[in-house]
């Protein structure tokens, strides 16, 4: 699930919503939000996103706070080392490969760490 996926879901089910009444009042189909949700699917266009958005019928910061889970919700990432530090490389080829036996607490310990690290605020 994507951090997108999991944001639409819990709107949902704080709404009472099943994906089959959303998906009727967007015109798409439930497998499609289905997909979404689970992360089987890539992030939405612009214009799901504000139909979206516009669905929920959301606040200013609630909006933009889909809009940065769009943005961080990719489920097939693709970074390109060329160019860059062997231990680059070697931290993304070690990623890819051990990311599936880390735990939630590890994740969320590295994904903190790189944020800090990086001077950005935390997403």
């Amino acid at each position: 699930m994507t951090p997108l996926g999991a944001k639409l879901r819990a709107l949902r089910e704080e709404r009472g919503v099943s994906l089959k009444e959303m998906a009727a009042a967007l015109n798409v189909s439930s497998a499609y939000l289905s997909a979404l949700e689970h992360g089987r699917r890539g992030r939405p266009t612009g214009f799901m996103l504000h139909r979206i958005i516009s669905f929920f019928n959301v606040i200013w910061d609630d909006a933009e706070e889909l809009q940065r889970l769009a943005e961080l919700s990719d489920p097939k990432v693709t970074i390109d080392t060329g160019g860059m530090t062997p231990e680059a490389t070697e931290l993304t080829n070690r990623l890819a490969r051990d990311i599936a036996r880390l735990s939630v607490e590890d994740l969320v310990f590295l994904r903190n760490e790189l944020v800090r690290r990086s001077g950005k605020p935390r997403s």
